[in-house]
């Protein structure tokens, strides 16, 4: 039967870079079509999006999978299988709502049809239903823990204690590096989007600009040419108010006069629609100052990300290094009672051949 779309719509496509796992990289030059497929053969879901004649997307949602809406436009999700995240940069606010509600129902859709695969295999195997008896557990196995009172076990427990603090100290800055990871994706996919606009913004300008230049001389040309016929029309009522002529060249000259004032009256409607034309310049130059500052505003932003992150970096290098002499300790704390151990075991030897004899 093979695989049905249900669902497309376009976007920008983006990869996260393998090498750094913070940055984006424009899977697309332009917005292509993003669909969902159904294998009713394999009761499988996927997400393909094809770029000219190379696959871009190809997805297998699985019930694990979560499609997260980083900002108003811009949503990703993670594959494992393709070891890769994707995300999706859309036009609109809806647009990326109606894919994320698609996403849920597809997801959901998997879930079940794995739920059904599971229980087809259980019913055609029933023998994989029987318990594997219990496994012992590694404690059961374990030697038991030797105490030695003595002044090396004050600083063993002092030695773990602060093992303990450097491993939470360590999660702290792991999740606070996360989070300024995802910030700074999100902060990245917003500057390229702003990008995007500001490139738009510009051609658009550059051709307002040049059609500007095309209506200021159209406008010139009308004037001029308006001037010519006024003066055209004055002459003739000039000369028809000296002349006598008949009837029939009265006529013919009135139909002239009222043919020149009709296209005069037009060439006045194409100026007043040329000058309206040049507010619609001014609102794009405005809308591109807008894009420029909110560009230098985000720049700003990610460089004092950079900056915290670098910071949590450093901060989780002398964490290390704390832990790896704490660890030196630990090391150097266990061979002392090794040692101390050795020695009260040949004095017990000794004092037992003392006894004896």
């Amino acid at each position: 039967m093979g695989e049905q779309p249900i669902f497309s719509a376009r976007a920008h496509v983006f990869q996260i870079d393998p090498a750094t796992k913070r940055n984006w990289l424009p899977a697309s030059k332009h917005a292509v079509t993003v669909s969902f497929f159904y294998d009713a053969n394999r009761s499988v879901y996927r997400i393909i999006s094809v770029g000219g004649t190379k696959a871009i997307i190809n997805s297998t949602i699985t019930p694990n999978m979560t499609f997260t809406k980083t900002s108003q436009k811009f949503g990703q999700w993670a594959d494992s299988r393709a070891n890769t995240v994707y995300g999706l940069g859309f036009s609109t606010e809806q647009q990326l709502q109606q894919f994320s509600e698609q996403f849920k129902e597809v997801k959901e859709a998997a879930r079940l049809a794995r739920e059904k695969s599971q229980e087809r295999f259980e019913l055609a195997n029933p023998a994989l239903n029987i318990a594997a008896p219990q496994e012992l557990s590694e404690e059961r196995h374990s030697p038991p823990l030797l105490t030695v009172n003595g002044p090396g076990e004050d600083k063993l427990f002092r030695s773990r204690s602060a093992e303990v603090e450097l491993t939470s100290e360590k999660e702290r800055i792991k999740k606070m590096l996360s989070e300024g990871s995802i910030c700074e994706i999100n902060m990245e996919a917003e500057l390229f989007t702003l990008q995007d606009s500001n490139a738009k913004l510009v051609a658009a300008l550059k051709e307002a600009n040049s059609s500007a230049e095309q209506w200021k001389n159209q406008l010139a040309e009308y004037q001029e040419e308006t001037d010519r016929l006024r003066d055209q029309v004055a002459e003739l009522e000039v000369q028809s108010g000296r002349s006598a002529v008949s009837d029939p060249g009265r006529e013919e000259l009135s139909r002239s006069v009222e043919e020149l004032e009709a296209l005069l009256r037009a060439r006045d409607q194409e100026i007043h629609h040329l000058q309206s034309k040049k507010s619609d310049v001014s609102e794009l130059e405005k809308e591109r100052e807008e894009a420029m500052q909110r560009l230098q505003e985000l720049e700003t932003q990610n460089v004092e990300l950079e900056e915290r992150v670098q910071t949590a970096e450093e901060t989780l290098a002398s964490s290390r290094a704390e832990r790896e002499q704490a660890e030196s300790e630990v090391r150097r704390v266990i061979e002392v009672l090794d040692l101390k151990i050795y020695d009260l075991n040949d004095l017990r030897q000794s004092l037992a051949k003392l006894i004896d004899k």
